[in-house]
């Protein structure tokens, strides 16, 4: 394990996870609200908001898969030290970590059972811009409508249509997040 993956994790460990979670739970409650995470100083490729995510959500219980670039020994390493999350294959997952590109395709992943539709990965896109712009969001924790840049449209309103089965999101760009629960309707801009 390299010296580079001791560092970087929450130096106050209950503040900053607890603001970091409370970010995640506002995104997943509110779609297309940015939201911004400090605290985390992962290596590189992951966004520190991916990394604050991590931190917060994954633990040894919680598989992570990483996607095309994402997938390094700086990154594995740091995950398995500061999360202690097991790292595995996309089907196995409960967190995918990459960008748009390298996560697909998004059948890979579990989206839960009629029985358990929790049963589901969360899929963390590493973006390049996060703004709220671009397609329409309508649905719960949204008054009216809302607008996210995405990466594209039809995946999330595919993946919408098999509710209450389907895969959530969030979307990390630089230290701001974004989220996209499986219940959002998503619309061309």
């Amino acid at each position: 394990m390299q010296t580079q993956a001791l560092e970087g994790g929450f130096a106050d460990v209950a503040v900053d996870s607890a603001q970091a979670f409370r970010a995640a739970m506002v995104a997943l409650a509110r779609p297309g609200r940015l939201s911004e995470v400090t605290g985390a100083a992962p290596p590189a490729p992951l966004s520190p908001a991916a990394g604050a995510l991590v931190l917060t959500l994954c633990d040894p219980d919680t598989a992570v898969h990483l996607a095309g670039a994402h997938d390094c020994a700086q990154v594995r390493d740091w995950i398995t030290f500061h999360a202690g999350a097991p790292l595995t294959e996309a089907a196995r997952a409960d967190f995918a970590i990459g960008t748009w590109p390298a996560l697909q395709p998004l059948e890979a992943y579990a989206t839960g059972t009629a029985e358990y539709p929790d049963r589901s990965a969360t899929l963390i896109v590493e973006v390049d811009r996060l703004a709220a712009e671009g397609a329409v969001l309508r649905g719960p924790g949204i008054d009216g409508t809302a607008r996210l840049s995405l990466p594209e449209t039809a995946a999330f309103r595919a993946n919408a249509g098999r509710f209450p089965l389907g895969l959530d999101f969030f979307f990390s760009c630089g230290n701001r997040l974004a989220a996209l629960p499986r219940t959002t309707q998503v619309e061309d801009s």
